[in-house]
């Protein structure tokens, strides 16, 4: 019977790196998909990804193993990759012609490439266009489900900032996602 993730962290916090290994190998595919999320490019996505580790291994000791690690490592990515896109001053949408080969990339198979369609095209776009601050709650709410109280911890900002961001956040999507008329 293969160790849980419980025992994996518990060894890990204990300095086994080979548990360690495996829980990177359990969540890899979440934590380079919050990094391409916020960041929107593969090479900074995979950077950010493998960072993302280092420095979940060195706070180890501050995670509590009764709790998913999941989750804890990706609001480690989150972090990491907000912090990075404040450094750079929000870049914004990649060239165009690299978010189609960075979107079809971040897809993990190809039945994930077969149900791709145009509405997930252009609510991908209209997120990537968001302003930085407004990207990340989208992200951390939507795709990562954290809640609102999780959220202002993770960017440390009141509660009731977040729910301003998500709702204007929301407010801008909706109206980029309206068909012309």
């Amino acid at each position: 019977m293969p160790p849980t993730e419980q025992e994996l962290a518990e060894r890990s916090q204990r300095g086994d790196l080979d548990a360690y290994g495996e829980l990177v190998r359990l969540h890899q595919g979440g934590v380079f998909s919050v990094c391409y999320r916020l960041l929107g490019e593969r090479g900074e996505a995979e950077d950010a990804a493998q960072e993302t580790f280092i420095r979940a291994y060195e706070r180890l000791h501050l995670f509590d193993p009764q709790r998913p690690f999941g989750p804890w490592v990706r609001r480690v990515a989150a972090n990491l990759c907000i912090n990075r896109m404040q450094a750079l001053k929000d870049p914004g949408l990649p060239f165009e012609d690299e978010l189609e080969n960075v979107h079809a990339a971040s897809q993990p198979s190809p039945e994930a490439l077969a149900e791709k369609n145009e509405e997930s095209e252009w609510l991908w776009r209209a997120i990537m266009n968001l302003p930085l601050h407004y990207r990340a709650v989208i992200e951390l709410r939507h795709f990562q489900e954290l809640s609102y109280d999780e959220i202002a911890r993770t960017l440390e900002i009141p509660v009731g900032v977040v729910k301003t961001h998500l709702h204007r956040a929301r407010k801008i999507l909706s109206k980029r996602l309206q068909p012309d008329e």
